[in-house]
């Protein structure tokens, strides 16, 4: 697929026309207050995987109403004091797998804690195990309208809130180490630690890779690949709801939990990327609050991104941090 979006010194200064909805803070704040009603009650269970360099748990902690989210927290083999920790967030469809599929992070030295995606886990990889408890009116199959009546029914709530939660059980752990804290993910992981740099104000680093749910209203209008597509397949049958539609998602956009940034970020963005297009990439890293800022840029590659290059780049970055 050849350039399809802004030109790249058009990108570098482009900025989103998503409206932030005046009870932004309110809405959220309220929000993680509902949650934290509940005991985080994490709970971290020895697994033996045949893995001998590294030790595993199974996690459960309570995420968005109380409801338990899975997750896996690798430490090094033998880790007796806390430890630098990498929180990191799951694509579209996929969940936490199998310990084995996340090496790469504890094998540096940190932690990591990777979180279930409730109601993912189902389309690629080891599976998840998170179920979502909770329903909504009528959705396009998929993830992206599900609930999209009402800011408060929006299924990005619970995950986001999920997200903030991961974070804080993750922490919780006696062998790691609150104050190094970096959020990563990919696509819709990416997406996620932007909610998550956005709610959370002490993490020492965030690094999206290629992210997904930023500027919704460019994304829903320029892309007809899924995820985003779902939106434009929802509202072609229930007309005359794109009003309400992106007022819903305007509490959920990459580009407003940007503006509340408070941690050095690594970004990156394919130009070639059809799924989660560089401009909407670009919106929230040109709104991001932290002058400590860099991108990655892939000239001619699509959703792939960099790939084991942009883990590389993450590595590279991540030794400033934690």
């Amino acid at each position: 697929m050849p350039l399809f979006d802004l030109p790249l010194d058009e990108l570098r200064e482009y900025r989103s026309a998503s409206t932030e909805p005046e009870d932004f803070d309110a809405f959220w704040s309220k929000t993680l207050q509902e949650a934290r009603e509940h005991d985080l009650d994490a709970r971290f269970e020895p697994v033996d995987t045949g893995l001998s360099t590294l030790q595993v748990f199974d996690v459960t902690f309570a995420g968005f109403g109380g409801h338990p989210v899975k997750g896996w927290l690798t430490l090094p083999a033998g880790a007796d004091g806390p430890l630098p920790l990498v929180v990191e967030f799951i694509g579209y469809g996929g969940g936490r797998g199998l310990p084995h599929e996340h090496l790469l992070w504890a094998s540096t030295g940190r932690a990591h804690f990777v979180m279930d995606t409730r109601g993912q886990g189902s389309a690629w990889g080891g599976g998840g195990g998170t179920a979502d408890p909770v329903g909504g009116a009528p959705a396009y199959p998929g993830f992206m309208t599900r609930g999209i009546d009402a800011p408060e029914n929006y299924y990005y709530r619970r995950v986001f809130t999920d997200a903030v939660r991961a974070v804080e059980a993750a922490r919780s752990h006696p062998l790691t180490d609150p104050a190094r804290t970096v959020a990563v993910g990919s696509s819709q992981g990416g997406g996620i630690t932007i909610a998550v740099g956005g709610l959370i104000p002490d993490l020492a680093g965030i690094a999206p890779d290629v992210p997904f749910l930023c500027d919704y209203p460019r994304a829903a209008t320029l892309t007809d690949r899924h995820p985003y597509r779902e939106i434009g397949l929802y509202l072609k049958t229930h007309r005359g709801r794109s009003e309400q539609a992106l007022r819903t998602l305007s509490y959920f956009d990459g580009v407003h939990f940007a503006t509340r940034g408070r941690a050095p970020a690594l970004f990156s963005a394919a130009l070639e990327d059809q799924t989660c297009p560089p401009s909407t990439v670009f919106a929230a890293f040109n709104a991001w609050n932290h002058e400590d800022k860099t991108i990655e840029v892939y000239d001619f590659n699509d959703h792939e991104g960099g790939g084991p290059f942009q883990e590389a780049a993450q590595l590279r970055w991540m030794r400033s941090y934690i």
